[in-house]
Formats: C-alpha cells, structure tokens, sequence
C-alpha cells in the first residue's frame, strides 16, 4: 500500500493538513488520521526506518489483514442538479442511488443539507486565498512560437511552460519543444532552480505528462512526475477536469504572458530554441518587476516577501530524469520495457513491478525495494537475462550451446565431435540438433567412448549422420572395425583370354594408322548394304 507512506510523509513530514493530505493521496480525512493513529501506536514516524519495504510496513499498522480504508466520495452535486431535471427523478432516489455505491456514507438529511448549501453558491465566484509559499500553479500556454531550421528555413512551433505561485503571482517562463514527459519535468527542474526554492504543493493541469487517469477524486498520477514530486519534497494536488478556475492563478498568468511576451516576440524570428528563451527571459523580468495597479509591490517583491521563505528549501541534487513504468512479470519471467525484455527473479512472475529506466540503467523495484539494476539496451525486442534469475532447470537448458556440446564430444574422440558438427549443421536450427547430441552423450555413457568412437567412424563412412542408426551399430556390434576390402585375385591365364595388354595394343595400331582401315571398313559395309 504505497499511499501509507505517502500519507505518512505528507502528514507527519512535510506538516500538511489532513485536508491536503487527503486531497493528495485520493483518501478521506479520517483515513488519514486513522493512519497517523496507527502509525504512532505501531511506534514509527518519518522518516520510516531504513529497510522497512511497504509489505512490512502495511503489516505493521493493519496486523489482522485489515487494509486502508477509503471513505465514499463526495457527492456530485451538479449532476444530482442536472438529474433532478428529469421527470420522475427525486432526492430520495439519488440519495439512494449515493447510499448504494458508497455504503456508510451521508444520511438522507445531510444529503439534503449539503445539496441546498452547494445549489446557493452554484452560481457564485469563490475568492481563494492562496498563502505564501504553499502552491505552484503549471500548465502549458496554448499559443505557440515558431523556431525556424537555420538550413530548410522551414518553423517548428515551440511550446510555452507557465509556472505561477499563489500568493505573489510571480511566473516562470520556458520555451520547450514538446509537452511529453522530459520536456515536462525538465521544464519543472528549470522553473525550481529559477526561484530558488519548492513549492508545498503543485497544482498541474490534467496533461498526460502529469496526470495518467484524470479523475475528480482519485487521479492517478504520472510515475515519473510523482518521483520528482518525491526528490523535492512537494505534493501534487491536479485542478479538477474541466474546470479552468481551479487553476485560475496560471490561467491568468497564461493570459499576461500571451500579451506581454508572445505578442511582443510574433515579429522576431528564432533560429534556436536558446535564443528564443534568452529574449523570453529579458521580458519575463520586466514582468516580474512590473509594480501592481491595485496594491503596493510587484510580483517580484511580493515573492521575496511572501512565497520565498514559506517555500521548501531546494534540493542541492538535481533530479535526474528517469522514465518511471509500471509492468506485470510475464510467465517467463521477463518485463516488456521499452520494446526490450528484461528479466527479474522466476519467483515474481505474475507481479506487478515498478521500473526506472535512466538513458544507461534499468532499475527494477517490488514493492518499493530495489531488485535489480539492468544495463539499459536499445535493441528492439532482444532480451536481457540473468542467469540468477533463471529456475535450475531452465539454466542449466541455456547452457547447453552448440560449442559446448562439440567440445563434449571432442573428449570422446575427433570421430565423434565430426558426426555431432554434421549433425547440428544440418538442422535448420541448431537446437533440433541438441536432443540428438545429447542421446550421443548416454550411449557414451552405456557402452563407453572407444566404442562409441568407432560407431561413429562408421556412421561418418556411410553417411549415417543420425542418432538412431549410430544406436543400431552399437547395438549390434557392428563397431568392431569395418570389413577390409578382398584382395584383389590372381590374373588368369588362357589362351582364348587376351587381357587388357591386348586392348592397348590394338589402341596404339589404330592411332598409327590413322584410322583408315577401320573408315574402310565401313564404306564398305554400306556399298554391300545398298547393292543388297
């Protein structure tokens, strides 16, 4: 249960409220102090102790099985407006509807009471009052500015990030290429650095860089943005779907800078997305330092004044981007990342895994405890495997190659490394051939090398490169030596039998002669042949 020990670190060490803390983690209030009861009773508190993974810990604090409990979501009063509309449609029935869905949860009256309360302020502007140094509005702008390719002149649009804080209005500027994940982080890293401290909470927009599943209640966040939340020490709390004055701080932050910034730039051309944040920095600072219409100060003092020393301190190690994926272990042991297979220990097959992968690591966690570290690879759907992490037997199959088993044979005798090469190079694919070789290996072992040596001679002699008919000579003993050819016979001598001098002779006449007699001859036989 990792919101146990995001609910622990929000409370305990960061000092929210439970309100915030609640609406960081996606739980109800009282969850969020039944946890801190726990954790207290259980004689823990932040930091949790070195070693202490979230299997321990979530046995620690529920030992009988028992699990976090979520209270039922608030109601959606605007759709109960909206149902209410229907025909036939009453209170009764949505609050019955409500009680369904979310058992314990309002009474019938209190229903009421709380939809009379939303319906009177439905139509009304709340004022919120931000204090200083506790949330960092962010979005992305949605015009645009061109970068044009110093070599094809053609443009490429630039991307705008907009970060403001509550209190001061005080508002970073970065031109990025796109709005994906690095760019999204690193435009985060960026914005940290330029004010010199952290933000309690971050307040994003529903982006699938920040936000994976957008949901009113319960969002579930982006692993990589909630890593970096993490490493500087600020929670994340996403604007609500559709509803732009949640976050209207950055909205309006958007709209000044579409003034004061992109309007005063649409006649410059950028070569480089360097020169083009160089001239958005020169008019940000006028921004900043521009002093307010209705109140003393500008953004820039009122930050220094308010947001600055209320915010978290800036790490001194800055984030290291890492894609954070979530991946269940296969059957065979290995995770599909990044079109490549990488394989964890057989034991978590049928797991759920969480992995970081840098440009050079694969960093592989279960259940927040590192389980191995992959050298990252780039080769599309090859796989990364680790001996360690194979079962006995499927290690001791992966060493079987075709040069080890040639090896093997070569202890027998060259005869026999001959017949097992001839028979893996003649399967379409080396390892039909190892079933073979192995049987090799027990007819070695029943009847013993020197036999099995001389079987394989004469396997090689007849081009019998099988294991069946190497089985059969041994079986038959038909490995005792191969039958030498006869001798050849005395010549026999007879009056009426030439011998082959005579056809040389007769050979060596003919090619004196020219060949004339025998042409001779044959004219002859054809003058008879026509005169009969």
């Amino acid at each position: 249960m990792r919101k146990i020990r995001e609910i622990v670190r929000l409370r305990i060490g960061l000092g929210h409220s439970e309100r915030q803390t609640a609406q960081s983690c996606g739980v109800g209030k009282a969850t969020v102090g039944d946890c801190v009861k726990r954790l207290v009773k259980a004689g823990l508190s932040w930091p949790l102790p070195d070693g202490l993974d979230d299997a321990e810990l979530e046995s620690r604090l529920y030992p009988r099985g028992e699990t976090l409990g979520v209270k039922g979501a608030t109601p959606d009063w605007a759709l109960a407006s909206l149902e209410l509309k229907r025909k036939g449609v009453t209170r009764q029935l949505l609050w019955q509807e409500y009680i369904e869905q979310n058992p314990g949860g309002l009474s019938y009256s209190r229903y009421c009471e709380l939809f009379y309360a939303w319906h009177k302020k439905a139509r009304l502007s709340m004022r919120q009052v931000h204090k200083g140094g506790e949330k960092l509005f962010v979005d992305f702008a949605g015009t645009t500015i061109p970068v044009y390719e110093a070599k094809t002149g053609l443009p490429r649009p630039a991307q705008i990030f907009v970060a403001t804080w509550g209190a001061s209005n005080y508002t970073y500027v970065e031109a990025m290429w796109s709005q994906d994940l690095p760019c999204w982080t690193a435009a985060h890293v960026h914005a940290f650095e330029f004010f010199g401290c952290v933000p309690h909470i971050a307040v994003p927009d529903n982006l699938k860089s920040g936000v994976t599943t957008p949901c009113r209640y319960d969002p579930d966040l982006n692993e990589t943005y909630a890593e970096l939340s993490r490493h500087y020490g600020f929670a994340i709390i996403p604007a609500h779907v559709r509803k732009p004055k949640h976050k209207a701080k950055v909205e309006f932050s958007v709209l000044l800078v579409t003034r004061w910034i992109i309007a005063v730039l649409r006649k410059r051309k950028f070569f480089s997305l360097d020169e083009l944040n160089e001239a958005i920095l020169e008019l940000l600072e006028r921004l900043n330092a521009k002093p307010f219409q209705k109140m003393p100060g500008s953004r820039q003092s009122v930050f220094n004044d308010l947001d600055k020393p209320a915010a978290l301190p800036l790490n001194a190690a800055r984030y290291v981007y890492a894609e954070v994926l979530k991946a269940r272990v296969n059957i065979d042991y290995h995770v599909a990342l990044d079109d490549h297979f990488y394989s964890v220990p057989f034991q978590l097959r049928g797991e759920q895994i969480r992995a970081r992968l840098t440009m050079a690591t694969v960093e592989i966690l279960h259940k927040n405890r590192r389980i191995h570290t992959h050298r990252r690879s780039y080769r599309k759907w090859d796989y990364t495997t680790l001996p360690d992490h194979m079962p006995k037997a499927h290690r001791a199959h992966a060493q079987w190659t075709p040069t080890r088993i040639i090896d093997w044979a070569s202890k027998t005798g060259p005869k026999t490394a001959t017949l097992v090469s001839t028979i893996i190079e003649e399967k379409a694919h080396p390892e039909q051939g190892y079933r073979a070789a192995l049987g090799l290996i027990r007819l070695g072992e029943r009847y013993g090398k020197d036999r099995l040596e001389a079987a394989a001679t004469r396997a090689l002699t007849f081009g019998a490169h099988r294991y069946k008919y190497v089985k059969s000579i041994l079986e038959r003993q038909l490995d005792g030596g191969l039958t030498p050819p006869p001798p050849p016979s005395a010549p026999i001598v007879h009056e009426n039998i030439r011998g082959g001098n005579y056809y040389s002779l007769v050979k060596e006449t003919d090619h004196a002669d020219g060949g004339h007699d025998d042409q001779d001859e044959r004219d002859e036989t054809l003058r008879h042949g026509q005169s009969l």
